[in-house]
């Protein structure tokens, strides 16, 4: 497998410079394609059809360069965009087809993993291919301002926005619904996190119409209540008993987010490496932020902000589960440490 990464980056940085696909390369691809057993299955790739699906995958890899389409500029560009990027579009279209009504496409990934990244090169693609989309983050669900300080009034603990309990489910569960039946328009929630000194606030509302295809992202979009007694002896930072009952407390407020979750067609994981790579992102995105001149948090800050999230949705009681059982999730997305994409597979075909 090593030495298969130099040929398909020389082959698809010819077809990028305008060369057109030769049955050579494209047989070439073929078996590489299949030799990726996990991420061949994940995307129903088999060896009746990976010739007909690299066919019309390479043209519309051409065809994408050619028209200069708003795809992300990162630095394994091309790879991503024949690996991950059009196959997964590829999957949503045929899923929307299939079920001939707009399709939610749910994205869980926190700090680092590229969901935004992600949305913007579904988008682009699916955009070209005349398909409608709508990226929804689950921050988008915040409750007011007003809301969320009275409500640490009423439970100090939830000391920042992020954790259960801190969105208005009822107002996401009639957006998703409403894009679910193709409703003529929907009135989409955003929100501002800059506003009130970084404490953020709703702001007006987006209408959207036409939409076949949603993104709904966010750190634990999916995740689902664990026992109880996974806190006895959990994982650190909760080490206190004051720290195992605030994880119980919100293991039980995620009870009321499974009705959101109900309303999603599929679910992919971008899942780390190491769950502690996000806080480690998180201190390089900061200090390249104050190097700029900007305000940023300090790596002591950083500690007790990521460590507040981990306490109250542990990665490995949470997602860990979701990147482990097919009938939670669709699709799993390994993410290195350099942030770029590792071992791409459905749960349970894993190696």
């Amino acid at each position: 497998m090593l030495d298969s990464y130099p040929i398909m980056i020389e082959i698809l940085e010819a077809w990028a410079r305008g060369n057109e696909p030769s049955a050579d390369e494209l047989k070439q691809l073929a078996i590489l394609e299949l030799n990726d057993h996990g991420r061949s299955t994940a995307f129903g790739i088999t060896t009746e059809n990976v010739e007909t699906l690299l066919e019309k995958r390479s043209q519309l890899f051409c065809s994408l360069l050619q028209h200069n389409c708003n795809l992300p500029q990162v630095k394994t560009g091309l790879e991503l965009l024949w690996k991950l990027w059009l196959p997964l579009a590829t999957q949503l279209t045929q899923h929307y087809q299939s079920l001939n009504r707009p399709i939610i496409q749910g994205v869980l990934g926190g700090q680092g993993t590229g969901k935004t990244t992600l949305g913007k090169a579904l988008t682009a693609i699916l955009t070209f291919q005349g398909y409608k989309t709508l990226s929804l983050s689950i921050d988008d669900l915040y409750k007011s301002y007003a809301d969320r300080e009275h409500l640490r009034q009423l439970d100090p603990r939830l000391i920042w926005r992020g954790p259960p309990g801190t969105h208005d489910v009822e107002l996401g569960l009639r957006v998703l619904e409403e894009l679910r039946q193709s409703q003529t328009s929907v009135t989409v929630p955003r929100f501002d996190k800059s506003l009130h000194n970084g404490l953020g606030d709703r702001i007006e509302p987006q209408l959207v119409t036409g939409i076949n295809i949603v993104l709904f992202e966010g750190w634990f979009v999916g995740c689902r209540p664990v026992d109880n007694s996974r806190f006895d002896q959990a994982p650190e930072p909760i080490i206190t008993e004051s720290d195992r009952q605030f994880a119980r407390d919100i293991n039980q407020t995620l009870k009321d987010y499974l009705p959101l979750w109900e309303c999603l067609d599929r679910l992919m994981v971008l899942n780390p490496i190491d769950y502690r790579l996000s806080k480690q992102w998180r201190q390089q995105a900061e200090q390249e932020m104050i190097k700029s001149g900007k305000s940023g948090m300090t790596d002591a800050e950083i500690e007790q902000f990521v460590d507040y999230f981990w306490k109250s949705l542990h990665p490995e009681l949470f997602i860990s589960p979701l990147v482990e059982n097919p009938h939670l999730a669709d699709l799993v997305v390994n993410i290195n440490a350099d942030h770029s994409v590792g071992q791409i597979y459905r749960p349970g075909d894993f190696i």
